[in-house]
């Protein structure tokens, strides 16, 4: 990491506010411990939606802005990708709805209608949802970022296309990739950080950091700390 810097990079989310409220605790009482003048940045790496049950809060906390004495960079999980797109098109709501858009709909009041069945229903949740959705919330979802670079580290959702110029990776593969990045072991040129695979701990690599450890279920949501040299690790 660049002198005078420390990175904090927090794990997918999906909807456990709860875990992400402990985090922040956890994560404000280490900066505390910093030496005077060190610049504090939160990078977050998507999914911040769907299978927990307050996707609505979390995305209430992350669009308020990063606390005191901290920057924030947020960037875009493939769950936040398909709600947007359903948003515009509901044909897309089985697949939503089959990962976790259920209890992300939940979170902001809407709930499947036993008079309806999910053909019917579904266009009527789009509608409610693109009415009910904070301001805020849209604006939070509209600016998400798909990587960031700092240093020696790429910080992405899922991993890139092992190969390719960075200016040059697809969207898709940014948000999606698993096998073809998670199996490589090319250098890559930087250190890439990810979300996106369930690991039971977080997954330290000579190419690669994977940092999911499955929040969602496991109630274990963890933060990358990144300073200089160093590595280590912060989770509820």
């Amino acid at each position: 990491m660049p002198a005078g810097q420390r990175i904090y990079a927090i794990g997918d989310i999906h909807g456990r506010s709860d875990l992400l409220d402990l985090l922040m605790r956890r994560i404000s009482a280490d900066a505390r411990t910093a030496a005077r003048g060190l610049q504090h940045t939160l990078v977050f790496l998507g999914d911040y939606v769907d299978r927990g049950q307050d996707s609505a809060g979390v995305l209430e906390r992350l669009s308020a802005g990063p606390p005191p004495g901290f920057g924030m960079v947020c960037l875009r999980g493939n769950h936040e990708a398909v709600m947007q797109r359903f948003l515009t098109d509901h044909s897309v709501g089985p697949a939503w709805l089959s990962f976790g858009g259920v209890e992300t709909l939940a979170s902001y009041g809407i709930r499947p209608r036993p008079d309806l069945d999910q053909e019917r229903w579904l266009p009527i949740a789009r509608s409610e949802l693109a009415r009910t959705l904070p301001q805020p919330h849209h604006a939070f979802l509209q600016g998400l970022r798909l990587h960031l670079r700092v240093g020696g580290y790429l910080f992405v959702h899922a991993g890139i296309r092992p190969g390719v110029k960075l200016e040059r990776q697809k969207p898709e593969d940014l948000l999606w990739i698993r096998d073809a990045f998670l199996d490589s072991t090319a250098r890559h040129g930087m250190t890439v950080v990810h979300g996106h695979t369930v690991v039971r701990e977080p997954e330290v690599r000579p190419n690669r950091i994977g940092i999911d450890t499955g929040a969602y279920a496991s109630g274990r949501l963890t933060c990358l700390v990144l300073e200089g040299t160093e590595r280590r690790f912060l989770t509820t």
